[in-house]
């Protein structure tokens, strides 16, 4: 693993951002000083660019095993690399189901071979597999994802004596989906009274409504408070679920913590009528007024962290008519660039954006070593040039399924380096193959 010296790189990280060099070797980080001297393989001039941690993103679906038609551990990890995400944690709704520790284990020896991107993997919950969801290792997996509200296979756990058991002996972080699956069912039986088969996008968060969302996270935050567990809800789509969470705590001690996702800080239900079924997704994009209020959530604390819920799809998958074409959509590869975005229009600090996207998700996930610009950690870092523009075009889209909600826009900052545990994978447009991400373990005992 060759040195790598990083010259004049304006650093943000930890609510400071302040000129330096760092001087990495073996995959570590260190020194962080002015006018470093260390001789290096590799020496990267950063003057003028932004250096940031790594994005840790900790929601993705890269669908292998069993749905690598739609995209798979090699492509997605090269996407999130190429957009400065260094770490992922990926969902167990593969085909088959992630439900046995033996399946578990298979996903992380495929990662271990293909993956440009550090790595980690939920445990799967269903209503039958409390035993195998008991053996996780906290130490070295990132959570036990449960499905409150539909999903692939196996997976809708609705079954409240388990949900209860899974809350009160869980020896680790739970990750939750949250909608109501009899209120998304009422209110699609109403629509289709109404319209027949002939339902479009529009109508997604109408179906899939607000009150879905809210009775599903009040549940799970009732459960979590109920028996003292570790729980993040995923995917706050509405401004009133942010209020179910406390600003209040600092985020060590916090035992219920919330995510936001790019699309939901991004999209809002007037877009339907540009992007129809390439911004559907679950939980659905909703009001102008809940974009604001999750963003506001986002700044004050209420909601913990951002990430994505890369899920793609193929092209023909999602130009099916609305009830056929199914929800999700790549986000991996352009979640920094949408933020610095965000930033650019004075809605994000920097300082901000690098808390939610690495820092927090570090602390809350209890990640070792990583997630932060620090001495003696990982080098999973990102340069970019704010001012640089860069348009998404189906020529530099990496994601297998080959499209992007965001294909002809034009972000005003570029990604210029991707670290990934010391080593340089992505540069200039280019990604530099041969070494892979690591997997990530926690400081949980």
């Amino acid at each position: 693993m060759p040195a790598i010296l990083i010259k004049v790189a304006t650093i943000v990280n930890e609510g400071q951002i302040f000129v330096a060099d760092l001087y990495i070797r073996d995959g570590i980080i260190q020194k962080i000083a002015p006018q470093l001297t260390e001789r290096a393989e590799i020496e990267i001039d950063a003057e003028g660019q932004y250096l940031l941690p790594g994005l840790i993103d900790d929601q993705v679906h890269f669908r292998e095993p069993g749905l690598t038609h739609k995209a798979d551990i090699w492509h997605e990890s090269r996407a999130a690399v190429a957009g400065g995400t260094t770490s992922f944690m990926e969902m167990p709704n593969t085909v088959p189901n992630t439900l046995t520790q033996a399946l578990l284990q298979e996903k992380f020896d495929i990662a271990a071979q293909r993956s440009l991107a550090n790595y980690s993997f939920y445990m799967g919950a269903a209503n039958d597999n409390l035993d195998e969801v008991l053996r996780t290792d906290p130490r070295t997996v990132c959570g036990i994802k449960v499905f409150m509200g539909s999903s692939t296979g196996n997976m809708l756990v609705d079954d409240e004596y388990t949900l209860e058991r899974i809350f009160a002996q869980a020896p680790m972080l739970i990750a939750t989906h949250c909608e109501d699956e009899a209120t998304i069912r009422q209110n699609l039986a109403k629509f289709k009274a109404i319209y027949g088969d002939a339902l479009t996008p529009d109508m997604h968060p109408l179906i899939r409504s607000s009150e879905a969302c809210f009775i599903s996270s009040s549940r799970a935050v009732e459960l979590a408070k109920k028996h003292g567990s570790r729980l993040h809800i995923l995917h706050i789509s509405t401004a009133r679920e942010a209020l179910l969470f406390d600003a209040s705590i600092p985020l060590e001690a916090k035992r219920i913590t919330a995510e936001a996702c790019i699309h939901h800080l991004w999209f809002s239900d007037a877009d339907y009528a540009g992007k129809g079924n390439f911004i559907k997704w679950n939980p659905a994009v909703k009001t102008a007024e809940d974009r604001r209020g999750i963003l506001a959530a986002v700044r004050d604390g209420h909601i913990d962290v951002i990430a994505t819920d890369h899920a793609p799809h193929t092209l023909d998958e999602k130009s099916q008519p609305y009830l056929q074409a199914p929800s999700g959509g790549p986000l991996v590869q352009h979640a920094l660039q949408a933020l610095l975005d965000l930033h650019h229009n004075g809605e994000l600090t920097l300082e901000e954006l690098v808390q939610k996207t690495a820092h927090n998700t570090a602390i809350c996930f209890q990640v070792n070593n990583r997630g932060f610009v620090r001495e003696g950690y990982w080098a999973d870092l990102v340069l970019v040039d704010l001012n640089k523009p860069y348009t998404v075009t189906k020529a530099n889209m990496l994601a297998k399924c080959g499209w992007s909600p965001f294909e002809g826009h034009t972000f005003k900052s570029t990604i210029t380096h991707t670290l990934v545990s010391g080593n340089l994978v992505y540069r200039d447009g280019e990604l530099l193959e041969g070494s892979s991400g690591k997997r990530l373990v926690f400081n949980r005992s």
